[in-house]
């Protein structure tokens, strides 16, 4: 399961993101965090802005309420989700789980 904290501006959680993928998808939960692949290169933050749209697609939200908040430079980020609870988020991530 992913570990979310909440904080006043909303929840985080943990990603794992592989760049210059074949097709944006989700991989499933891996070692506390939410695996995802973009078709984007990590260069100059396209991979992370393309995180952040893949997410906001996924989850149904808007992309002003995702923001990747640590590991900007890493294959493992920090994604703040504003105005949404703990409960909401686990129940969107439980769609992912893998066994």
């Amino acid at each position: 399961m992913v570990e979310i904290k909440e904080s006043k501006d909303g929840v985080s959680f943990a990603i794992h993101v592989t760049p210059r993928a074949s097709r944006a998808q989700i991989i499933g939960i891996q070692e506390g965090m939410l695996k995802i692949k973009v078709t984007a290169q990590p260069h100059e933050g396209e991979a992370n802005n393309a995180c952040v749209e893949f997410l906001a697609k996924e989850f149904s939200l808007k992309k002003s309420q995702i923001e990747i908040v640590a590991g900007f430079k890493s294959r493992k980020k920090t994604v703040l989700v504003k105005n949404e609870t703990k409960k909401n988020l686990e129940a969107i991530l439980n769609n992912y789980k893998t066994d």
